[in-house]
């Protein structure tokens, strides 16, 4: 079995993510949603755990946006047009 290390991973996604194969969904920060809606939505939409989704609301708040999701745009797309109906500022990049 090959123990792949962080960086094997990472250049591995940054591939991909270069090949067009992946795209990210990423959450913009906006002064109209609590906490609270955000970490719902995104667990519910997204599937994050709790903790993820509080940190992804975290890094939103504080750095202005945060990657949400990553995967195929086919993947993405309906959950993005969710969290667009839900008040969310959400892009496909």
């Amino acid at each position: 079995m090959v123990k792949k290390t962080r960086e094997h991973i990472k250049s591995s996604k940054n591939r991909n993510h270069k090949a067009g194969n992946y795209k990210s969904m990423v959450l913009y920060n906006d002064d109209v949603n609590s906490f609270d809606s955000v970490i719902d939505s995104l667990v519910e939409v997204c599937k994050h755990d709790h903790t993820q989704a509080e940190q992804c609301a975290y890094i939103t708040h504080f750095k202005g946006k945060c990657d949400v999701k990553t995967g195929k745009f086919d993947e993405l797309k309906p959950m993005k047009d969710t969290l667009i109906e839900r008040g969310l500022n959400v892009m496909i990049e």
